[in-house]
């Protein structure tokens, strides 16, 4: 499969002045930025309000959390809309079939909540299953169909966040999504673009194949408007019942029927017995501020904290934010922080995750000997190069004038997931379990490399890459940020934030500069269009850097505050949406 990201326009724009701290080395030339998507005006991407704010992937969605606000609801209300609604607008990214992270600060009670609603292996599953008789990996049985769907976490996640935090009726905060599925909407670009992809697959599909496609058989156009009253069905049964209306009863059992008569191992159950986990967020601090982000089984919170600590005494903005210097070392960082992922991270609830030691300032020194005027080589931690694959998931983030924060990164995986339905339910399957490794130093279809404690085990959580994060500064929350694009996450958040913290840069700015990635295998450094300057390349490459233009399939959605209130940016390189008021 080949990730598509919406075409850009060949026009090259540059940031005016940053407003940040001045270079003591001399003027540097100002961050190159992405233009806006096509057809969009910068109202939809930015935008500034003094009570509450919202950005999202999905227009319909952010509005859906904006109503609840105007109903009396409260940021936990809008946060379960805008998922239930997103589930059913990016039905390629997410939805109730899949699962996800979400953090929220409450400031009442001066705490920041973590929630992990990430999808379990289920109980037949084993360490071999994705392997040929030979005892090579398979890799399409973790993508397609039925074995590749882990047990989704979703709908109890929302629903156990809700009765704790929630203050509208729960058929309330999801009416909205019911009313979406049932009237639909128009099929936008990113949307037809992924059918296109999983096009083979999901006509294999007999409710995939009559859902997202024509009558005819065909992709739909844009501005075709996507009817799925099965999944409508579904929901209102969700809304009227609870998650009982999702784990047990008709839906479940329809799921599990199309699951088993593929050869999928997934039972009733495997539904009925899953549960939500509560977590203590990451920790890590970097010039003042104070950073929250998502723990394990997510490895992005420790290793966008790992970065940012391994960066900090290394005084980038002498340089500025794409001075090729500065993009050498964010790689080398990248390096590091991406090889402890393949060794150290997993289900904490399954083996020992040292968080403390990856996200210490004290192991970020001692790390500060791999930084050098050269590429770190392949060989400095071996193993096994397999290839890249796509992007996919969703986030959104929203603030209230209380200081409340949510932030919350929420999945199926690839484009529409294991590229089937439960017959009969709308519910679109996720592919969750190629985020398990299917052997040591074997890698999934983001490219991120396995180690032995993300192997399959029955009722375990595939290691993440989701990186929900929330930044203080003197106690109160400045900054809130995440994005979809399985390994880039970690890179694009860490990258985003040190635009704002090291160079002082406008939020717009921040999230719509020309992004940079390295992530250890594939050994590579990708660099995003519009390119960085040809001499920048040149410098890279004379470093020892396999330079590969690549889009990175981020899609930043962040809030930060401001005197008058919240400024909300939806990424300019996506369909979303900043809304509030």
């Amino acid at each position: 499969m080949r990730a598509r990201m919406p075409a850009l326009a060949l026009v090259v724009f540059f940031a005016g002045c940053a407003g940040g701290p001045l270079n003591p080395h001399g003027p540097t030339r100002p961050a190159r930025l992405v233009p806006l998507y096509p057809g969009h005006s910068m109202a939809q991407h930015q935008a500034e309000a003094s009570k509450v704010m919202i950005t999202s992937q999905g227009t319909v969605s952010s509005q859906a959390g904006l109503e609840m606000f105007r109903q009396g609801g409260n940021i936990v209300d809008a946060a379960v809309a805008v998922s239930f609604a997103i589930s059913v607008e990016r039905p390629q990214s997410t939805g109730i079939g899949g699962g996800g992270f979400l953090m929220f600060y409450e400031k009442k009670r001066d705490r920041v909540h973590v929630w992990d609603f990430r999808e379990r292996a289920p109980a037949r599953a084993h360490a071999k299953m994705f392997l040929k008789e030979d005892g090579t990996p398979d890799p399409l049985r973790s993508i397609d169909g039925p074995l590749a769907v882990a047990v989704p976490g979703l709908v109890r996640g929302l629903w156990d966040i809700h009765r704790r935090h929630g203050k509208l009726p729960w058929a309330t905060v999801v009416a909205p999504a019911v009313k979406l599925a049932q009237e639909g909407f128009p099929v936008y670009p990113h949307l037809v673009d992924a059918i296109k992809d999983r096009a083979a697959v999901l006509k294999l599909d007999p409710e995939a194949a009559r859902t997202f496609f024509t009558p005819e058989g065909e992709v739909p156009p844009v501005g075709y408007r996507l009817l799925q009253p099965e999944l409508a069905h579904t929901l209102r049964t969700i809304a009227e019942k609870g998650p009982d209306g999702f784990y047990k009863g008709k839906v479940a059992r329809l799921m599990v029927e199309s699951i088993q008569a593929r050869g999928g191992k997934m039972s009733l159950a495997d539904l009925a017995n899953y549960q939500t986990r509560e977590r203590r967020p990451v920790e890590g601090s970097y010039r003042g501020y104070k950073i929250y982000s998502m723990p394990p089984p997510s490895s992005g919170g420790t290793h966008v904290v790992q970065i940012l600590n391994l960066l900090e005494p290394q005084n980038l903005r002498q340089w500025g934010p794409q001075h090729a210097e500065t993009v050498h070392r964010f790689a080398t960082a990248g390096q590091i922080a991406f090889a402890d992922r393949a060794r150290y991270m997993g289900d904490p609830d399954f083996s020992g995750v040292p968080v403390k030691k990856l996200t210490s300032k004290a192991y970020a020194k001692h790390m500060q000997a791999f930084f050098g005027e050269r590429a770190l080589s392949s060989a400095t931690f071996p193993l096994k190069r397999l290839p890249d694959g796509p992007t996919e998931t969703t986030h959104f983030t929203l603030a209230d004038g209380e200081d409340n924060v949510v932030v919350s990164t929420q999945t199926i995986n690839g484009w529409f997931g294991a590229g089937m339905m439960g017959q009969g339910t709308g519910v679109v399957l996720n592919n969750e379990m190629d985020d398990f490794a299917q052997k040591v130093g074997a890698q999934n279809l983001f490219g991120a490399v396995g180690g032995d404690k993300n192997l399959v085990a029955p009722g375990k959580r595939p290691l993440s890459s989701m990186s929900p994060t929330i930044i203080f500064k003197d106690g109160r929350p400045v900054l809130a940020l995440g994005t979809p694009s399985g390994t880039r996450i970690i890179t694009c958040v860490a990258q985003t934030a040190l635009n704002v913290m090291e160079f002082g840069m406008p939020l717009y700015d921040a999230v719509a500069a020309t992004r940079f990635h390295h992530q250890w295998q594939p050994e590579e450094l990708r660099v995003e269009d519009p390119s960085l300057p040809e001499e920048t390349l040149v410098a890279l490459r004379g470093k020892g850097h396999n330079v590969v233009a690549k889009a990175l399939g981020c899609q930043i959605q962040a809030v930060q505050r401001t005197a008058k209130g919240w400024l909300g940016v939806s990424d300019p390189r996506g369909e979303g949406l900043a809304i509030g008021e």
